[in-house]
């Protein structure tokens, strides 16, 4: 007879939530448990009914928003029809991951809770709400409610006797083993494919697109503080279709100096080529890597050393190390009364994994190439709002990129991998291939003709609106109303010209706040409050739909409030009226917004 197991299932965003479901894994093998961890939208979600015991780690994204992997897990879980006996033989315990500085605080991890009591499901705990406002990040609360866990979990999947618990200081063995080849292949499998129609359908995550760039322009003024470019890729052959508010994924990749020096600090020869072997039945697919795979490939295409290490890359490490100042110093970090010092040392400099290494070098020296894979996340694909109608520009497809590069008190400024990586790319020094796919976004506008639409976007929030006003122009639709926001007319008014060709075409109603040309700061909230009158016209007479895309922290809040504000004075309603009617237009997708971090 098969011994129980016990089921972990992430919703994640960036990476954080599915580490945390990994660090259950972890724990969970160090205790003798049989433990799967998928994300929710790769477990076939049928099975639930099945299943005796499962914990759900699932972050909030955007204004209350599941991850893009446990969309359509959110979407069967809410069936009306499913019977509230559905999971009565389940035991659950759900950790959340979330930022008390938005509205919606941990929103999914709530509701998910909810969900799960109404279909007979049995709750181990309390809803466990991380929160990386705390000083000491989500493990604040994480750490005692996992404590809390084994003690429920335990008894329920009771480990056969004589099997020993792997102590906290000794390695769990490699989920992979790297199998070294005498001699390079004959043929190379990391070659780039040819550009062509994949008779398989449309580019995915396991079989990106190769697009050329076509151009990279700097459209931000030289003395702007940011370096913000239009990109535009040759999708010719792709099979890629999109509309307005669609989204597209791209696999950026690591600086050619970075490769070189992570090889040289962990003692590897870049050209050398392995053969992947999984070690356990339920390790997960690595996309994207080639068989046999060069460690150069492995790691400028897949291992994300620019990224900032988690609490479990200090634990492994500290596992691996033999040297005993670096691991002593390495376990402090990786300990719970430690976790203001990590934080310090690495999460507010943002120092990245090459860096630590670097600080670590005997520790790195001694890492065995099979723990690669455990001690380093993969780079995760980056989302761009698309910023072009296929309907205007056949084959072609345009971006708005933002260039991230700030200080901290590290000597070097911290760069954004993939925003880096894409205004290096110039096309006038050869060609340049990025690899990529579609996907549909958050927004989605109207398909009946006379409906009008309020776009209000913030910097290069506008990027999504103008691919709508394109699309919708060639349509030959009028009722396009764009507020837009920016610091400066002359620095960073993206698209101007091509805003005031439409209206003077009559296709456009173009409304501007530039936030820094007077004393006082004017921002899309406040020209919403001027045009009082003409959006409780839109919306409550003529049926217009309400888009805003911008930076998450406070733009939808103080739209919303100006929002509210404005069916309060113009259309005569209470208080409580005019949140019901904002919620209306929430609910019925009358009022869309795609935001970020």
């Amino acid at each position: 007879m098969a011994r129980p197991q016990l089921l972990v299932l992430f919703g994640s965003q960036t990476g954080t939530a599915q580490d945390a479901a990994e660090r259950l894994g972890r724990e969970a093998r160090r205790r003798g448990l049989c433990c799967r961890v998928q994300a929710l939208d790769a477990y076939p979600v049928a099975n639930l009914i099945h299943e005796p015991l499962a914990i759900f780690v699932c972050a909030t994204t955007g204004q209350g928003d599941p991850p893009d992997n446990m969309k359509s897990f959110w979407r069967f879980i809410f069936r009306k029809q499913l019977p509230h006996t559905s999971l009565c033989q389940l035991d659950f315990a759900v950790l959340g991951l979330g930022d008390s500085s938005y509205a919606k605080f941990n929103f999914v991890a709530k509701k998910l809770h909810r969900r799960l009591l109404q279909l007979g499901g049995s709750a181990l705990l309390p809803a466990c709400l991380g929160d990386d406002q705390h000083e000491l990040g989500p493990d604040a609360a994480m750490d005692p409610w996992l404590h809390d866990l084994w003690g429920k979990v335990l008894p329920l999947l009771p480990v056969p006797p004589g099997l020993a618990v792997i102590p906290p200081g000794v390695p769990l063995p490699a989920r992979f083993t790297l199998q070294f080849l005498q001699e390079s292949p004959s043929r190379n499998p990391e070659e780039p494919r040819v550009a062509g129609p994949d008779p398989r359908g449309a580019p995915t995550e396991a079989r990106p697109f190769l697009a050329s760039v076509v151009s990279n322009q700097r459209v931000t003024s030289p003395t702007h503080f940011q370096d913000v470019r239009l990109i535009e890729f040759d999708i010719t052959g792709s099979g890629i279709s999109y509309a307005a508010g669609d989204v597209v994924l791209i696999q950026p990749a690591n600086a050619t100096q970075h490769v070189q020096q992570f090889c040289q600090v962990l003692g590897l020869d870049p050209d050398r080529h392995f053969l992947l072997q999984p070690q356990e039945p339920d390790a997960p697919s690595l996309v994207g890597l080639p068989q046999p795979c060069s460690v150069r490939h492995l790691v400028s295409q897949y291992l994300d050393i620019a990224s900032v290490p988690r609490r479990s890359f200090f634990e492994l490490l500290a596992c691996l190390s033999p040297h005993e100042l670096e691991r002593e110093k390495l376990m402090e970090l990786a300990s719970g009364p430690g976790q203001e010092e990590l934080h310090e040392y690495c999460t507010r400099p943002r120092r990245t994994v090459l860096e630590v290494l670097c600080d670590f070098p005997h520790t790195a020296a001694a890492v065995p190439p099979d723990y690669l894979l455990d001690l380093i996340p993969p780079i995760r694909p980056r989302a761009f709002s698309i910023a072009s109608s296929l309907l205007v520009h056949p084959s072609r497809l345009q971006i708005l990129v933002a260039v991230v590069q700030y200080r901290t008190r590290l000597k070097e400024p911290r760069r954004g991998l993939c925003s880096s990586w894409l205004a290096s790319l110039d096309p006038a020094q050869g060609p340049v291939q990025v690899p990529l796919w579609v996907r549909p976004g958050s927004l989605a506008f109207p398909d009946t003709p006379d409906t009008p639409v309020i776009m209000v976007g913030a910097g290069t929030g506008v990027a999504p609106f103008r691919a709508a006003v394109q699309e919708r122009v060639a349509q030959g639709r009028t009722g396009n109303y764009l507020f837009f926001g920016c610091r400066r007319r002359d620095q960073d008014f993206y698209w101007e010209a091509e805003w005031q060709l439409l209206e003077a075409r009559g296709y456009l109603e173009l409304v501007t706040a530039f936030s820094r040309e007077q004393e006082y700061k004017v921002y899309v909230q406040h020209r919403l409050k001027e045009q009082g009158p003409l959006l409780w016209e839109l919306l409550d007479r003529r049926g217009a739909y309400l888009y805003l895309a911008g930076n998450a922290k406070h733009l939808p809040a103080e739209v919303s409030e100006a929002v509210t504000a404005i069916l309060q004075r113009e259309g005569g309603l209470s208080s409580p009226e005019a949140a019901a009617y904002l919620a209306r237009l929430e609910r019925t997708r009358r009022f869309q917004t795609e935001t970020w971090a």
